[in-house]
């Protein structure tokens, strides 16, 4: 009987790279689930479900990000206050004049899974409006999506 051994990642292992996405002309959802993927860390072969091994993400361009059919006039994005009468409901092409980051945090947040491992691999998320980020230092490489 042949026994295979199964090896998990230390944390030394892990080697955390930054990736910049453009998300002009790309469709919200297909776009947020890659994202998610790269932030938890499936795009390489260390991939361990319990483990954090995802990469940093910038994405930038989130003003031209599309929306599928209708949904830049029907989708309505919901906050609620916690008192009566405090349910707010805002159309997505509102969203996109005021504060287009929040349709890609929205999307990415609610694809990766509802754990604690969640909280770390949301922190790595770095969505801008335009074209310009701050992240240079880091020497982020494009990621084609």
């Amino acid at each position: 009987m042949i026994m295979m051994k199964t090896t998990l990642p230390k944390p030394g292992d892990i080697r955390r790279s930054w990736h910049v996405v453009n998300a002009s002309d790309k469709i919200l959802g297909r776009l947020a689930v890659k994202i998610a993927n790269v932030l938890r860390g499936k795009n390489k072969p260390i991939y361990t479900p319990h483990i954090d091994t995802g990469d940093f993400v910038i994405v930038v361009n989130a003003r031209k990000i599309k929306l599928s059919g209708r949904k830049d006039d029907q989708k309505l994005y919901q906050s609620f206050s916690g008192y009566p009468d405090g349910l707010k409901r805002i159309k997505a092409s509102a969203i996109r004049r005021q504060r287009p980051e929040r349709m890609i945090y929205d999307a990415v947040r609610r694809m990766l899974p509802k754990n604690h491992l969640m909280k770390t691999a949301f922190k790595r998320l770095k969505v801008y409006a335009d074209e310009q980020h701050p992240h240079e230092a880091q020497n982020p490489q494009t990621l084609d999506l």
